[in-house]
C-alpha cells in the first residue's frame, strides 16, 4: 500500500470560547499541528482522552470543519475548493449514536438512499435495488425497507448508519466511536461487519475512539492524541506490545483486564484533564508525566523517528 488517499497537513482548529459577559473570548486550541498519511486501504486508529480534540479532528477531515490553518487532501485535491457533494461522494462517516445520526420520521429504506437522491444517482427502482442490495450486505433484511429506526435495534440502527455511509461507493469512512452506544456483545458484530467490508470493497477506514480494544482488533497503524497534538505515531502492533510515550504507557495501563486477580488499573494520570484553554508550558503532558524533566517543563518536543513510528517526547529526541 503506497497510495496516500488522505493527507492532513499541520492543521489546526481554533474555537472562541465565551469567558462570560464582561470578559471577552480566548482562543481554545482543540487541534494542534496535527499531520497524517493515510495509504489506501489501510485502517488507522486516533486515540486520547475525551477532550483532546478527535472528534474535532473526524469533523475537519470530513469538510464539516474548515482547519484554521494548514490543509487537508483527498486523492491530491484540496478539500477547501472541492464541493460538498464532491466530499461526500469520497468520504462518508459513521457517527457514534446511530439512533439520533437517523431521522425518526423517515423509513430505513429513505434513510439509506437519501445520498443517492442529493447525487441524482438512478431512477427510484434504480435506487430501491442498490439499497436493497447494500442491506443485505450489511445484515439487514429486506423486509426493514418500509420500517423506522424506533423499530429497530441498537445494532440494527448501527448497521443502517452503514450501509448509508456506503451506498455511494466511498474510499474512505470516518468512524467515530462506531461501537461505543451499543451492547458489549454487539460491538463485536458491528466491527466484524466493518472488517468484513472493508477487506471487500477495499475501503479505508480512519477509526476515531478512546476504546483501545477497539483499536487494537482493527487498526494497522495508531495516532495518539493528547491537547490536541499527536504525541505518538506507531505501528498498531508496536504501540500494544512495546508503547514508547508515557502517554500511551498510562492509556494502555488503563484497560481492563479480565483476570480475576487483577484490581481496577492504576494509570497515575491524576483525576483531571489539564484545561485546553489554558495549556502548560512546554511538553504539554509533563504535569501528568513521572518521567517529566525540566526540559520538560519548559521546552515542547518535536516528533522523533523512533523505532518504526514517531513520538513527541524528550526522552528519546535529542538531549
Amino acid at each position: 500500500m503506497s497510495d496516500i488517499v488522505l493527507q492532513a497537513k499541520n492543521v489546526s482548529k481554533v474555537f472562541q470560547v465565551s469567558q462570560g459577559l464582561f470578559k471577552g473570548k480566548r482562543d481554545l486550541h482543540a487541534v494542534r499541528n496535527v499531520s497524517l498519511d493515510v495509504e489506501a486501504g489501510s485502517i488507522i486508529g486516533i486515540v486520547g482522552e475525551s477532550g483532546c480534540g478527535k472528534t474535532t479532528l473526524a469533523r475537519m477531515l470530513l469538510g464539516l470543519e474548515k482547519p484554521t490553518e494548514g490543509e487537508i487532501l483527498v486523492n491530491g485535491k484540496n478539500l477547501s475548493e472541492m464541493s460538498q457533494l464532491d466530499i461526500a461522494s469520497r468520504v462518508q462517516p459513521i457517527f457514534q449514536d446511530p439512533y439520533s445520526s437517523l431521522n425518526p420520521r423517515k423509513t430505513i429504506g429513505s434513510i439509506i438512499s437519501l445520498p443517492l437522491r442529493v447525487h441524482g444517482n438512478g431512477d427510484a427502482r434504480e435506487r430501491r435495488r442498490r439499497v436493497e442490495e447494500v442491506m443485505e450486505r450489511t445484515g439487514l433484511p429486506s423486509r426493514l425497507y418500509r420500517n423506522y429506526p424506533s423499530q429497530l435495534s441498537g445494532g440494527q440502527r448501527q448497521r443502517v448508519a452503514v450501509a448509508r455511509a456506503l451506498i455511494m461507493r466511498p474510499s474512505i469512512v470516518v468512524c467515530d466511536e462506531p461501537t461505543s452506544a451499543l451492547d458489549v456483545s454487539i460491538q463485536a458484530q458491528i466491527l466484524n461487519l466493518l472488517q468484513e467490508l472493508q477487506k471487500e470493497f477495499g475501503l479505508t477506514y480512519i477509526i476515531i475512539s478512546h476504546n483501545l480494544a477497539v483499536i487494537e482488533h482493527m487498526a494497522h497503524a495508531v495516532s495518539v492524541m493528547y491537547l490536541g497534538r499527536v504525541v505518538d505515531e506507531s505501528p498498531a502492533r508496536d504501540l500494544f506490545a512495546d508503547p514508547k510515550h508515557p502517554y500511551s504507557k498510562a492509556l494502555l495501563n488503563s484497560v481492563l483486564t479480565p483476570e480475576p486477580d487483577k484490581d481496577v488499573p492504576e494509570t497515575n494520570l491524576g483525576s483531571t484533564f489539564p484545561n485546553p484553554l489554558d495549556p502548560p508550558p512546554g511538553c504539554p503532558f509533563h504535569p501528568r508525566c513521572d518521567a517529566a524533566t525540566d526540559q520538560c517543563r519548559t521546552i515542547d518536543p518535536s516528533m522523533t523517528a523512533v523505532g518504526g513510528g514517531r513520538v513527541a517526547c524528550h526522552l528519546f529526541g535529542e538531549g
